[in-house]
């Protein structure tokens, strides 16, 4: 009987782990350089959405996770020289094998300049000002931004119809509130120093998100960092 009993609880212990298996679907993917095709190392981060309730992420050349509970999960990578990505995987466009197979090819980092010659500029694109530096703590723009800001300018100047609205996130230390109001006057910051270069008041609005929208959810300083940001977001061209 006791023989009986252990090898009936063995067959349980199996027969659950292979439902789990069965019913668990995997992103899988690789890192590659996007000119030259070849493997890079990078920094991958991955939580589900909404709510997060699931993070992780890992280092390397590739990547493979559990999606639990049927839920979409965004991925982040970042690499050093490189654009960092971000994707959201949606269990339903798993294959028949229950895998969603995304390879992801990194690019250089792009500037305004060369959003400005390599897009429509069309209502919804947003750019991320990645050369674009506060001290800490503070809405002083260094004088090391002033050469991006001038593009936004030249950019703002050579298309009379757009509407861009500067959007100002922090990370989510500290108090929510000072955060708000630091990304609020980041922000203002950047519209008063466009303004003083001849763009028009009308053409430029601000939003602010405090820690409220980060790109990663990790306690990690490369993560507080990434999170640390104002984009410019394209609303009418």
């Amino acid at each position: 009987m006791k023989l009986f009993l252990t090898t009936l609880a063995v067959f349980i212990t199996i027969f659950s782990g292979a439902q789990t298996t069965d019913t668990l679907i995997y992103a899988q993917g690789k890192i590659l350089n996007a000119t030259t095709k070849e493997p890079i190392n990078a920094k991958i981060m991955y939580q589900s959405e909404p709510y997060a309730n699931v993070v992780g992420s890992l280092t390397g050349s590739s990547f493979s996770f559990p999606l639990f509970d049927g839920e979409k999960y965004s991925i982040t990578i970042e690499a050093p020289g490189f654009a960092p990505a971000k994707y959201l995987l949606d269990p339903t466009q798993a294959n028949t094998e229950r895998k969603i197979i995304k390879d992801v090819e990194l690019g250089l980092p792009a500037t305004v300049a060369k959003n400005s010659e390599t897009t429509s500029h069309r209502p919804g694109h947003t750019m991320r000002l990645d050369n674009l530096i506060f001290a800490v703590g503070t809405a002083r723009i260094s004088p090391e931004s002033h050469d991006e800001l001038d593009e936004v300018v030249a950019m703002l100047n050579n298309n009379p119809t757009m509407i861009v609205q500067l959007e100002g996130h922090t990370d989510a230390k500290g108090d929510p509130k000072l955060n708000m109001k630091l990304s609020q006057d980041r922000v203002d910051a950047v519209k008063s120093y466009l303004i003083s270069k001849g763009s028009a008041k009308s053409k430029i609005k601000t939003k602010a998100f405090g820690g409220t929208s980060p790109l990663s959810m990790e306690n990690t300083e490369q993560a507080h960092k990434m999170n640390r940001r104002v984009e410019l977001r394209i609303l009418e061209n």
